[in-house]
């Protein structure tokens, strides 16, 4: 017998779902800062072994109130995964706050597939603190199971993946078994701009910036890959942030993320960044399908 699934991770911003879904694929699949709203995007993180394939979603966390069409759309991506999975595990910590009437436990106890409560960061919680979460929430939620963990350490993570091992259905093969997310790697490099972004810049800055690979080539004669990125941003005040004094922002930047794509790629790279302004493109209908959203 062959059991596969489809395992969705949902919860607000910062509670550590792109950290949990990197440590179960045991790969980079998704960015990780402090700063909410860092993933943006539904990304797909495959686990495979002779006899089960599990397909993993990080999705964007939860926005209550959102500002930008694309805030709406992030929260689209969160919707389909209500839609679409065989399992769903919620993510949540000790400083987590929801309101008894959130849609979203209303939600959770209507979704009709199995739902694990996890509880992250307790390698920096006391116990009192996490017995009072976790009896919090299972007076919400009716869970398949509760699990206590540290994503970041790794602890409980595996006791985490063997249950829902044993929790998947029967089912087929979706993805080759050596396959280990759906997306490109033009995605993933975009994304190491974009964090890098994140770290570098502050206030409204990175929510203001999107990422995109107009040029991936790999030079025939030697390992070495070409790379030009547009870094976009909505007013022209916030292109002058990115470069920086004399080009210094905008250099240091992709020092940064030249490094990290070498590691992930595994090549030297050449990396060429430009900046361009597209006033109020997170309202904008046809920048946000562009970008993906």
């Amino acid at each position: 017998m062959h059991q596969s699934g489809f395992v969705s991770i949902i919860g607000r911003p910062n509670v550590g779902k792109s950290t949990l879904m990197n440590a179960i694929v045991g790969e980079r699949m998704s960015i990780i800062t402090s700063k909410p709203q860092t993933t943006r995007h539904r990304i797909l993180g495959i686990v495979s072994d002779e006899n089960y394939q599990i397909v993993f979603s990080d999705t964007p966390g939860i926005i209550q109130d959102p500002s930008y069409k694309m805030h709406a759309s992030m929260n689209r991506f969160v919707n389909t995964t209500f839609e679409d999975s065989d399992i769903m595990i919620f993510i949540t910590d000790i400083y987590d706050k929801y309101e008894d009437d959130d849609p979203v436990i209303t939600r959770l106890n209507q979704v009709g597939v199995p739902v694990i409560l996890v509880i992250n960061k307790i390698d920096i919680a006391d116990k009192e603190r996490l017995q009072e979460t976790k009896d919090l929430w299972e007076s919400r939620v009716v869970f398949n199971a509760t699990f206590l963990i540290s994503a970041l350490e790794k602890i409980n993570t595996e006791e985490l993946i063997q249950h829902i091992i044993k929790s998947l259905p029967e089912g087929p093969v979706y993805y080759p078994k050596d396959q280990l997310t759906d997306r490109p790697e033009r995605f993933f490099v975009s994304e190491i701009i974009r964090e890098k972004i994140l770290l570098n810049y502050r206030q409204e800055i990175p929510y203001s910036c999107e990422v995109v690979v107009e040029s991936f080539k790999e030079d025939p004669d030697r390992p070495l890959i070409r790379i030009a990125a547009f870094i976009y941003v909505s007013r022209n005040t916030q292109k002058s942030i990115i470069i920086g004094k004399n080009g210094a922002a905008i250099k240091k930047l992709g020092i940064e993320a030249r490094k990290d794509l070498e590691v992930f790629l595994e090549k030297q790279i050449y990396l060429e960044l430009r900046v361009k302004v597209r006033d109020n493109w997170r309202d904008d209908d046809r920048m946000l399908k562009y970008f993906g959203y």
